[in-house]
């Protein structure tokens, strides 16, 4: 089969929908991935990429044709506009004409913020009247208002998009099943809803065994691996730190980098926690096993957000697949995943008395029974998130739409 796949988001830059194309590509299918020059998280082109530079390619089989697009920069309010504005001009542009002269079986989207990315998805069906696949990680226009977007008249602005580009797809794979409801609100029929969860990339498997992990410090380690934002709590997770700063073998390891980073080392200065807590920096996918063995059990957190108490957090299925307890701060569907599986403990968002408890508590618990919830987790996983296995369903939706 042929598939056009529209995507904000490509390789190099480390999202599913690679694994999507490259899995189809490998299998023998015609894919042309259509999305912008890449410039996330950086906020500037990659080296080697701009708008002279690398603009088609072929990446394992898959053919792309990278369109222009503002950096996202820094990441403020007008720039993000900018950058989604320049991407969803361009996207559709370049979707209107290759439409217009080449044709395909099927067309698939992977649907990261903003959603706009559905508007070019509509247009070329309407010109080749072929179906939409469009598989939704960011729920709209909830993932607007997390970002700070409060004005009514965007908000409903955006919300008639986002109804507009539901009616239009075949089919909406939802990679939480916490989407469901919301898209019953948004008026869309239960048969048109698909579950398509997440998987955690091919590397948690491949470790890269000669990475040297910098030196970690002894004691019962808390291990929060991932993008340090606002989104993710640290705010609370602080709170907590300090209040259990009198037990002096608990240890927090944050592997990664963001925006939030700078108050986190802010925090540490000022409370004087530098035995405490312990930033890592970003390090290559392939090393998280590495730092994941050093971990007692793994944080995930998320500010009580509609939108984020929507979603199951992506770093929850690497942690279960490398058979870690996990420790959670969120509200939602990701509280309700770990709580269900018996694979660690979680608080609300907002209750640092209970998140505190918590850690006391699987602090104390034997080695053996935090195995038990690393393996409950990793059994899960295996039954629920494995790649190939939700590569598998994929096929069987698309077959079914053709």
């Amino acid at each position: 089969m042929k598939y056009l796949f529209l995507t904000n988001y490509f390789y190099p830059e480390f999202f599913r929908g690679n694994d999507i194309a490259f899995d189809l590509a490998s299998k023998g299918h015609d894919v042309t991935v259509i999305t912008n020059i890449p410039n996330y998280p950086r906020g500037k082109y990659f080296d080697g990429y701009g708008l002279f530079k690398r603009r088609r390619e072929v990446v394992n089989g898959v053919k792309v044709i990278r369109v222009p697009v503002i950096p996202r920069g820094q990441g403020r309010h007008y720039e993000m506009v900018l950058n989604y504005v320049s991407g969803t001009f361009f996207v559709s542009l370049y979707t209107l004409f290759y439409a217009l002269f080449n044709r395909f079986d099927a067309i698939i989207v992977q649907e990261l913020s903003p959603v706009f990315i559905g508007i070019p998805a509509v247009i070329a069906k309407w010109i080749r009247r072929k179906p939409i696949v469009f598989w939704i990680l960011d729920i709209w226009p909830e993932s607007l208002a997390a970002g700070g977007i409060k004005n009514k008249q965007v908000i409903s602005f955006v919300n008639g998009i986002v109804k507009w580009i539901y009616r239009h797809c075949d089919k909406l794979l939802i990679s939480s099943l916490g989407f469901r409801r919301k898209l019953h609100a948004q008026g869309v029929p239960d048969e048109k809803i698909i579950y398509f969860p997440n998987w955690c990339e091919d590397d948690i498997f491949n470790k890269n065994e000669e990475y040297k992990v910098p030196d970690i410090p002894d004691g019962f380690k808390i291990m929060f691996a991932g993008n340090i934002g606002a989104a993710q709590n640290f705010e609370n997770i602080l709170k907590v730190a300090k209040r259990l700063s009198h037990i002096n073998d608990l240890k927090w390891i944050i592997v990664g980098d963001g925006r939030y980073r700078h108050k986190i080392e802010e925090f540490i200065e000022k409370n004087n926690m530098q035995d405490k807590i312990c930033l890592v920096g970003r390090h290559p996918i392939d090393a998280m096993p590495l730092f994941f063995e050093k971990a007692d059990v793994m944080l995930v957190s998320l500010c009580d957000n509609p939108a984020f108490n929507l979603t199951l957090p992506v770093k929850v299925q690497a942690y279960m697949a490398c058979k870690k307890p996990i420790i959670g701060m969120l509200n939602g569907e990701g509280k309700e995943t770990i709580e269900y599986i018996k694979c660690g403990y979680a608080a609300d968002a907002n209750d640092v008395e209970r998140m505190c408890e918590l850690i006391v508590k699987l602090k104390e618990t034997p080695q053996e029974v935090l195995e038990e919830m690393g393996n409950r987790g990793y059994q899960y996983y295996l039954d629920n998130f494995q790649k190939k296995l939700c590569m598998s369903n994929l096929e069987e939706i698309l077959k079914e739409v053709h």
